[in-house]
């Protein structure tokens, strides 16, 4: 198995049972996490962490933030790996219903993830605009 299968496998594996060490061990100690959910997870304005320290701390946050019944964690068993890039989609539309539609780009380094940006569909960016409208009306 690569290191592109093996952080395909486990990340996904890590996430679903919300171990937060086992996922930062996948990430390279200078690595760059990159998503949308950032700064509304962590109060701030850019949606860029970098290093374990804030990586580790978004992971926790995020997922003592769950449940969300639209993070249900279907993957169809297709990625792309080409070089040194790692991609994969948990698609919208599910064989049961829907869930957030997200496509995880990672780029790797030494068999460790040393740039993680995470794209957000039409439909998981509702979430996100509705749970960002939620905070600033507070």
């Amino acid at each position: 198995m690569t290191a592109a299968e093996k952080i395909y496998e486990n990340w996904h594996h890590f996430a679903k049972e919300r171990d937060t060490d086992g996922l930062i061990s996948l990430y390279a100690e200078d690595a760059e996490f990159e998503s949308p959910l950032v700064p509304i997870i962590m109060n701030q304005k850019s949606g860029v962490l970098t290093g374990h320290t804030q990586i580790r701390a978004f992971l926790e946050e995020g997922t003592q933030r769950r449940p969300n019944e639209l993070v249900r964690w279907y993957r169809d068993g297709s990625y792309l790996v080409n070089d040194s890039m790692l991609v994969w989609e948990y698609p919208r539309q599910m064989p049961d219903g829907e869930q957030v539609d997200i496509l995880e780009l990672m780029e790797l380094r030494n068999g460790k993830i040393q740039r993680h940006r995470i794209y957000w569909g039409w439909f998981g960016t509702q979430m996100l605009i509705k749970s960002a409208l939620d905070k600033s009306a507070k």
